[in-house]
């Protein structure tokens, strides 16, 4: 069943079962039910369920997205209090049977032999009393006729749902725009300082005909390919996104100086599992922003765990002098990382950050499918 079809399927269950509420968790409600065709109270009862529903769908696939998200609030409010006035309105003439007219199917007489039990009623008889809870003939209640009170409950019913529905789906929709929209910001993100100092490195190879030359080319090709290409779906192997931080590492070594020590392993076998693309190398990229500096001695370590289901990115990274150019702008792609991880991983992260004045570490437990 596709996503369409499935959709149509749960509004259905779901207007069924509005309608069948009243009937549901009354007493007597079958019976309630087979008066229908003859009670005006039971239709009109069933009518004002009706108007409450063809109320959602136009509040909610016509004036919330026109008036509503267009930030149009009177014009909204005004239409909203029309569309009430329209059921009130309506519901009204059904009391007065001026759209329902009386059905010509009456429910059966009694008995004759109880007919004739009832003694007619004479001069000095008085007629029976109504029942507790009924008002009294020529007595005044306080508050909204019951008609009224229940189709403005019915109707507030259908106007919190239908705007509360819709604006949950338009902040998930808005969520994935945003979501990728940092994913396209990551493919971006490369940094051009890294590009080209990895293309200075790989032509200083070639002029001294290193045989790691033709390496270098093939690895950064694969990096620049996984980034525009592979990446373009929410999920890609696990193995590819470790290929891809391997050539990205490799790189950084290549253009590096021996001053700083790059420890990097994977542990484990990704035994086919799926990762979001590019979830990991902002921490990656991170420690080498903050962590290197030619002039000193600069440690950065990355580890890749995986056990089972569970993977553990450690990386860590000795705190050096930088420029203020890379503080100003080194925290833009952990930031949206975090927010793609509170998104994909909601419940399936667990996200350590330790900022030490002369240290930095990032610890992330991901849960993956």
């Amino acid at each position: 069943m596709n996503r369409t079809a499935s959709l149509i399927a749960i509004h259905l269950f779901g207007c069924l079962t509005f309608l069948a509420l009243p009937y549901i968790f009354v007493e007597d409600g079958f019976s309630k039910l087979s008066e229908l065709a003859y009670n005006p109270h039971e239709q009109r009862n069933l009518l004002s369920y009706l108007l409450t529903i063809a109320f959602f769908y136009t509040n909610y696939f016509i004036l919330i997205p026109r008036f509503f998200f267009g930030k149009n609030y009177i014009i909204y409010g005004l239409s909203v209090l029309a569309c009430f006035l329209v059921i009130e309105q309506t519901l009204a003439a059904v009391n007065r049977r001026d759209i329902l007219p009386p059905s010509r199917s009456q429910p059966p007489p009694p008995p004759p032999d109880r007919m004739e039990q009832r003694p007619p009623f004479e001069m000095g008889n008085h007629p029976p009393m109504p029942p507790s809870g009924f008002p009294k003939p020529g007595s005044k209640q306080p508050g909204l006729p019951p008609e009224i009170s229940q189709t403005f409950f019915l109707f507030l019913i259908g106007f919190l749902l239908s705007l509360a529905i819709r604006v949950s789906n338009r902040w998930r929709e808005t969520e994935r725009e945003k979501l990728n929209t940092e994913l396209s910001y990551l493919k971006a993100q490369i940094n051009p300082h890294f590009l080209f100092n990895t293309l200075n490195s790989i032509y200083s190879l070639a002029l001294e005909q290193s045989d790691r030359t033709a390496e270098a080319i093939t690895r950064l090709s694969s990096l620049m390919r996984y980034v525009i290409q592979d990446a373009a779906v929410k999920q890609v192997p696990l193995a590819k996104e470790f290929e891809y931080i391997s050539h990205y590492v490799a790189l950084q070594k290549l253009r590096l100086d021996e001053t700083v020590q790059i420890d990097f392993s994977i542990t484990g076998s990704p035994n086919g599992q799926q990762i979001a693309p590019l979830i990991l190398i902002s921490f990656i990229e991170n420690a080498f922003k903050y962590g290197v500096n030619p002039s000193e001695d600069s440690l950065i370590q990355i580890s890749l765990t995986i056990h089972g289901s569970e993977l553990h990115c450690h990386v860590f990274n000795k705190k050096v002098r930088i420029s203020q150019d890379t503080v100003t702008t080194s925290g833009i792609g952990l930031t949206n990382t975090k927010s793609r991880l509170a998104l994909v991983y909601s419940s399936r992260h667990r996200l350590q950050i330790s900022n030490q004045p002369n240290d930095f570490t990032v610890d992330l437990y991901l849960t993956l499918t």
